[in-house]
């Protein structure tokens, strides 16, 4: 119903509230919480037009997503059963469940929860309705002992990714009752075939209902609306008029009117119909990538690519969030915004990767094209980011710039780009790298700044990728300066990361090994044992560390990105020390920590992570190893490693961030070798396990990047010169080298190898990538020389004097 007010203005009235309205008391509730991020299953419909996702944990319902996979909508839809004399039980802790797929990577799930005291049997079959904004739930209830069984829903709406100011009422639409919830344009809408009987809202912990059913058996009060709190919806299904076999849908949509009408229109079609569309689309899917599935894969290759499908936007195809959880959610609230369901541009350029390994080239060219549409004005990309673009977190991370063009350039050399050429943003994304790199604001864990093994690593494969893109678009002079650039870089990852003689050394019995990180004054030339990082995640005063006393696999990366060779004594000689320090034996095999000291995880008595706690093991590096392993030639241990990763999920087949690898603690669900609280799935970690049936499929590491391996492995290209930049002032220059600096702005350099007793002068060129440069001939200075140079307009300015030193 519309009222016309003035003009072409239109006021749309609210149809699906009681005129008579009983607010609940209470507001607003309990402060709101999320659930586990440990997802036991996720699904969505795989096509376009169904814009809802969901997740599962203890056998129910967590979070529904809409109108797009980076906003939740919801915390929980659980299931209550009681009686007159007052027998109480949450689905959530008073009965058993398992939960089994459709099929191999079908995301739709069949629950199978028993009362604990054998009092009801409950199931349930979830999935989404491919033609609409709805999930549907077909219910099975069967008493066991006594006919004289309540059943209820229990829904706690959090509206557009917060708990908080939501609104809830006990409503109808076009006379059929339902319960809806509302916050910030978003409405939400359940409905079911069996019928509401009594039906109430109200603030969480206080008017929810829950404890008045738990008290007294069934609903003694009752509320038809709760407004800005914390709101729960609640409704006795009157299941016995259905035989106790019925549709339940959640349907969403702009407003509650919509809502509605999308819950009727779901619950109008046979759910037996929606199942068969809903399969048969996956089933598609599945038909169309390549099988990669090996002995004793238990179904986790098409579960992997199921997981990273469904974590892609509808709204803008080729957006891929990182996981469909908040990790450690039950102790999160609304300031935790986000979870892990925004875009990390490495883990959407990961999860792309392994897409098109699979042979699903049509989601890599969407998830190019998405980065295409986000790249800020000088050629970066967030942190992380909202669907539309907008930065979540605000740090920069120069992996997460060099990936793209890894993914940019493994679609031109499957000869997948189809046509497209990505060169204009690929360049200012290159400009970008080698304006700020190598040094990295953030390494890929988000919390140091300094010279990272990994970083590195992906900074250097990516440059040329680069520079093969600008052959191709005829810049020769950009492509010898992106060559020049990674050969100078790759030199500079020993003289950064690599150490030599130390303690670590000595106990472990080899000469040296790659650090995690070093300190941005790495450069200055200081030996690495004099250099201390901060490590986040330990309380205060506990933070300090000497960099060279904490390792990562990340050096590992030296090898997949084709910098060093398997068998080079520098990579065997640190992962010894990896070994020694970081793996764990657990009852499902093997699993590495990020570095040494993460306090990125639970504590050591189970309690959730909360800015300190103890790193666990990631099965994610299970996966980075056994690449290692495959480059080694130790195919035997890859396959091994492979396997271990599949007996590290959950029954669904969702791999962790992190599993639990210390003793069992039962009251906080941590068992050795299974899944912790933190974020799950971690859908990196499924395009990794993808990229490694790849790799074990051709023999040899399927995104290890041919650029690298031609110049650094086969052809040992050597740098003729170290680089001074303004950002990155290098302290000492290699005996027998020459001395580039690189400048945002053309220049003049002055200078001088005899303290100004002569000086040279020479004006900059320009790279072509907003670098202008001047290369100083000065390979033949002998060790202590001292170079001594200015930059005249910053002289007019300064007059500042810079020196480099010799040997």
């Amino acid at each position: 119903m519309y009222k016309r007010t003035s003009g072409l203005d239109i006021e749309k009235h609210d149809d699906t509230k009681l005129q008579h309205q009983s607010p609940a008391p209470g507001r607003p509730g309990v402060k709101p919480y999320w659930e586990t991020g440990a997802k036991t299953a996720i699904g969505s419909s795989v096509n376009q037009q169904s814009r809802i996702w969901f997740t599962i944990s203890h056998g129910y319902l967590n979070e529904i997503y809409f109108p797009d996979v980076d906003r939740a909508n919801t915390r929980c839809v659980r299931f209550l059963v009681s009686d007159d004399n007052r027998f109480f039980s949450d689905e959530a802790d008073g009965a058993e469940y398992s939960i089994e797929a459709a099929g191999p990577g079908i995301p739709a799930y069949r629950i199978s929860s028993e009362c604990k005291q054998g009092r009801y049997s409950l199931e349930k079959e979830i999935l989404t309705d491919p033609d609409r904004d709805a999930l549907v739930m077909n219910v099975r209830f069967r008493p066991l002992q006594s006919k004289a069984l309540r059943l209820y829903i229990f829904c706690n709406p959090h509206m557009g990714d917060e708990g908080a100011d939501n609104c809830a009422w006990v409503g109808e639409y076009k006379g059929i009752r339902m319960l809806f919830a509302e916050r910030s344009g978003l409405a939400l809408a359940i409905a079911s075939q069996a019928g509401f009987q009594a039906m109430s809202c109200g603030f969480m912990g206080v008017s929810d209902g829950y404890k008045d059913i738990r008290s007294h058996g069934k609903l003694t009060k009752t509320y038809t609306l709760a407004e800005h709190g914390n709101v729960a919806l609640i409704s006795e299904l009157d299941w016995a008029s259905s035989g106790g076999n019925f549709t339940v849908a959640l349907a969403f949509g702009g407003t509650a009117a919509e809502a509605g009408q999308q819950a009727r229109a779901s619950l109008l079609r046979d759910f037996a119909e929606i199942r068969k569309q809903y399969i048969a689309g996956w089933d598609e899917f599945h038909g169309s990538i390549t099988d990669l599935r090996r002995d004793g894969d238990r179904d986790l290759f098409r579960i992997s690519a199921a997981v990273a499908r469904v974590h892609e936007s509808k709204r803008f195809p080729g957006a891929f969030v990182a996981s469909l959880s908040i990790p450690w959610g039950f102790d999160r609230g609304d300031k935790d915004i986000g979870g892990y369901h925004v875009i990390w541009p490495r883990d959407l350029c990961e999860t792309a990767r392994g897409l098109l390994a699979c042979g699903d080239s049509d989601s890599a060219r969407r998830a190019l094209f998405y980065l295409e549409c986000t790249q800020d004005a000088d050629g970066h990309w967030p942190q992380n980011m909202w669907l539309d673009g907008s930065k979540h977190w605000t740090s920069k991370q120069m992996d997460e710039n060099a990936f793209p063009i890894l993914l940019a350039d493994a679609l031109r050399r499957a000869d997948e780009l189809k046509g497209h050429n990505p060169w204009p943003q690929l360049k200012k994304t290159a400009s970008y790298i080698v304006r700020h790199g190598p040094l990295a604001e953030e390494d890929r864990w988000e919390e140091l700044s300094g010279y990272a093994t990994f970083t590195m690593a992906v900074e250097i494969a990516a440059l040329l990728a680069a520079a093969d893109f600008a052959a191709l678009n005829g810049e020769s002079k950009e492509e010898q300066f992106l060559r020049e650039t990674a050969d100078a870089w790759n030199e500079a990852v020993d003289e950064l990361t690599y150490a030599r003689g130390t303690e670590l050394a000595q106990r472990y019995g080899v000469e040296g090994y790659y650090v995690r990180i070093t300190p941005p004054e790495a450069i200055q030339g200081k030996p690495l044992d004099e250099l201390s990082i901060k490590l986040s995640n330990h309380p205060k005063g506990d933070e300090k560390r000497r960099a060279v006393d904490i390792v990562s696999p990340d050096a590992l990366a030296l090898v997949r990105f084709g910098l060093r060779d398997a068998s080079d004594a520098r990579i065997l000689d640190t992962v010894k020390v990896i070994d020694a320090t970081l793996m764990t034996e657990t009852a499902t095999g093997p699993v590495w920590h990020r570095y040494i000291d993460d306090g990125y995880g639970e504590h050591e008595d189970g309690k959730p992570f909360k800015k300190t706690g103890i790193g666990r093991g990631w099965p994610l590096l299970v996966g980075e190893r056994a690449h290692y392993e495959l480059a080694r030639g130790q195919r035997a241990t890859a396959e091994e490693l492979r396997r271990a990763m599949s007996r590290q999920t959950s029954e669904c087949g969702m791999i962790p961030e992190q599993i639990w690898d210390a003793e069992d603690i039962p009251e906080h669900e941590l068992f050795n070798g299974r899944p912790t609280g933190s974020g799950m799935p971690l859908v990196w970690a499924h395009a990794e396990y993808i990229q490694l049936l790849r790799s074990l499929r051709d023999g040899a590491v399927w995104s290890m990047p041919p650029q690298t391996v031609e110049r650094y492995l086969k052809s040992q290209t050597k740098a003729t010169f170290q680089i001074w930049t303004p950002e990155q002032q290098r302290g000492r220059l290699q005996r027998g080298k020459n001395l580039r600096i690189d400048l945002p702005a053309p220049d003049i350099i002055e200078w001088s190898l005899d303290s100004w007793k002569t000086a040279q002068q020479m004006e900059t060129q320009d790279s072509g990538l907003s670098i202008h440069y001047a290369l100083l001939n000065v390979a033949q200075a002998e060790s202590g020389a001292e170079i001594r140079f200015r930059l005249r307009e910053q002289a007019k300015k300064k007059n500042e004097e810079h020196v480099v030193i010799v040997g």
